[in-house]
């Protein structure tokens, strides 16, 4: 089973590259099958990492960045992949 990790953050305002230079800098202690790390406006940062494991798997999360770095607490969520589509 691939299960999907979501990791998203809120940067203060104007620190947007702050938070994405520390978001892709955290090392997890394992390598997942997959990571890609987004960024969207209102200074968000996204990461995704893909894990082959069961669904309630212990998997290696990022941390929560420094309070004064993030608006808010990061917001997570798990997925289990269900179909992949080739181009």
């Amino acid at each position: 089973m691939t299960v999907a990790l979501m990791w998203e953050a809120r940067a203060v305002p104007g620190r947007g590259a702050d938070l994405l230079a520390w978001a892709r800098a955290q090392e997890l202690p394992t390598a997942p099958l997959r990571r890609e790390t987004l960024r969207a406006p209102q200074d968000r940062v996204l990461v995704l990492t893909w894990w082959d494991a069961p669904y309630d798997a212990d998997l290696p999360e990022l941390p929560e960045p420094a309070a004064d770095l993030v608006t808010r607490a990061v917001h997570r969520w798990r997925f289990e992949s269900v179909d992949v589509a080739e181009d």
